[in-house]
Order: C-alpha cells, then structure tokens, then sequence
C-alpha cells in the first residue's frame, strides 16, 4: 500500500482533516492577497467562529441520528435565550446564576418539545424543529418589549469578549466543549450507541439500543447548546435583537456537513465540526473583504452545503455498490458500527 492510499484510507475514519486542510489553504490566500492576516488577526475569525462551533455541535447530534433529521428551531432558540438571559440578569453578576439557569432550562425545555414532536408523535422533525421555531418567534417578540434594557453581566461579558495570551476566552470555551463531545462520540456508550442509530435503526434496535431515547436527547442537547449560545452571544453583542440568530441556521448545517458528519447519520465528527466553523467564517470574511452583498454570501454558503451533500451522496453510492449481503440473508452492520470519528 502506497503511502497516498495509506493517508486515503486513514482519512476515511477521520474525515475532519480535510476541513482542516481547507482551512490551512484559504487562510495563507488571505495572507497572501489583502497582506492583512497574520496569527494575531486571526483570532477575531477564530472567536466568531466559537460561536458558530457551540451551535453547530448541537445540530451535529441531530443529524448524527439519521432520518434526515434536522434542528430548524436552532435561531429562535438562540435569539429567545438572548432576551431571557438579558431580562433575568439585569446586568449584575448577583442574578448571573439565575439567567444561566434560565437558559438552561429554556434549552431543555425546548429540547423536550421537539423530542416530543419527533419521537413521541412522529412529525418529521424538519416539520416540527420549525414549526416550534415559530412558536418561539412570537415569544421573542414579547420578551423584547418586556426587556428593560441591555445592560451585560461583567462576568459573562469577560467571557464572551476577553483574551488570554491572545487567545479568546469563548474560543478555549468552544475547544473544550469540542474535546468533550469528541471524547464522548469516541468512546462513550452513548457515543457508540449514537453511532449505531444513525447507521441503522433496526439493527440497534436489535442490539438493544433504547434507539427512542437516544434520538431525543440529541435534540436536548442541541436546544441547550443552542440556549448557551444565545446567553454567550448576548453578551458579546452587548444586547439582543430579533434577528440575531437567523445567520446559524444555515451555517450550523453547514458546518457539520463541510466537517465530515455524515448527512445521513451513523458518524460525527467534533473537530471536524469545529475546523469547518472557522473555515465558514473565513470564506464569509473573505466575501466581506470583497464586499459582496449578504445575499451572494448566503449563496455561496448554500452552493458549498449543496456540494458537500452531494460529494455526500456519491460516496454513499458507491459504497452501497461495493457492499454484498450477508449469505445468510441476515441485516449487515456496517464495520463502523459504534464508531464515531473524534
């Protein structure tokens, strides 16, 4: 075996090294054409992106369950969660526990409603992720006139805005909640059990996965992370308007697609969640930079989710044409069975 085909097929169990890779390669563009960026310029990419990273690892685990599962209630989450902190917190450190535990508890709560939705009744959970997003945008509408102000908690604010070394306090945030999720896809039963959903429903169910409960707490864990987004990015901003979620509704897709998480469930990928956030916002940064107008820039985001799935779909094709059944006529795991890529 070549030494080509050996790093091919060490890619295919970790699929997050191209994001890497691409990330590499756009930012020495930029460095080479606007001779603007330099490792100290870049950490204000890296820390938009920690945002970003936080949202998208939540959607991560909905779409690592299959059925083409799809957190769509994502941007009301964030924005509501927004309004409440702020309105809880007043701006003092003394209610800071208070708001946190508010948003907590909106993101379960929200969690609860769609798992409901999804599992219980068994509305498609893109219908129903959206149709509580709707919900959530009349909420929104009167937490905002219920909103005495945007004053932001010094705690919280240190925490969205201030650096270390150079390095943004929410990006060490955003790497280690990455770190925890990747430990826990890896090696965790639940992780294993995730993975096995996502691959094949029936077989787990065979297995013994409790398949039910695992496909709900996905959706508790993206409404939460969600939620914490929201009470991060609050502060950060310095307030809280209606449409301050809207922009992660796309990318958060985006990023755990162009990151190597299978669209069609069965393997995650937490880094490479978190690289293609940083690359998503280098491209977004780049069209800035070139002054393209919002519209082009949704544009160009779609047409790259739009080939990544469809990259997705032609691999998942040939795969399926290599694949042979089982003599015995008995359902097949797949060999990456309760494996998820860290």
């Amino acid at each position: 075996m070549t030494i080509v085909q050996r790093f091919l097929s060490w890619t295919h169990g970790n699929r997050w090294i191209w994001s890497a890779i691409a990330v590499v390669i756009v930012w020495i563009i930029l460095s080479v054409v606007t001779n603007r960026f330099s490792l100290s310029s870049v950490s204000g990419v890296v820390l938009s992106a920690s945002f970003l990273t936080l949202i998208s690892l939540g959607q991560m685990f909905v779409l690592s369950t299959g059925r083409g599962n799809i957190d769509l209630s994502i941007p009301a989450v964030l924005t509501l969660s927004a309004f409440v902190a702020l309105i809880v917190i007043r701006g003092e450190d003394a209610n800071l526990v208070a708001g946190v535990l508010a948003a907590l508890f909106l993101g379960l709560g929200i969690g609860a409603v769609n798992a409901f939705l999804v599992v219980i009744i068994g509305i498609p959970a893109i219908i129903a992720t959206l149709s509580s997003g709707f919900v959530l945008a009349t909420a929104t509408l009167l937490a905002n006139r219920a909103i005495p102000g945007f004053a932001v908690s010094p705690t919280l604010r240190y925490i969205a805005t201030a650096k270390i070394g150079g390095l943004p306090v929410m990006a060490i945030v955003a790497f280690a909640t990455v770190v925890l999720a990747a430990i826990v896809l890896r090696y965790s039963v639940y992780g294993k059990q995730l993975s096995a959903t996502g691959q094949s429903r029936d077989a787990a169910r065979l297995a013994g996965v409790a398949v039910k409960r695992i496909e709900a707490s996905a959706f508790f864990i993206s409404s939460t992370l969600a939620s914490l987004t929201g009470l991060f990015l609050g502060a950060f901003v310095g307030g809280a308007f209606l449409e301050m979620g809207q922009a992660y509704l796309l990318q958060s897709i985006a990023a755990v697609v162009v990151g190597g998480t299978l669209i069609f469930g069965g393997s995650s990928t937490a880094f490479g969640t978190m690289f293609a956030s940083i690359l998503l916002i280098l491209i977004v940064t780049t069209m800035q930079i070139m002054s393209l107008p919002l519209g082009t820039q949704n544009m160009v985001q779609g047409v790259v989710v739009i080939l990544v799935l469809a990259l997705a779909g032609v691999e998942r094709s040939a795969r399926g044409k290599r694949k042979t059944p089982d003599e015995d006529g008995s359902p097949e795991v797949s060999g990456e069975m309760g494996q998820a890529s860290q």
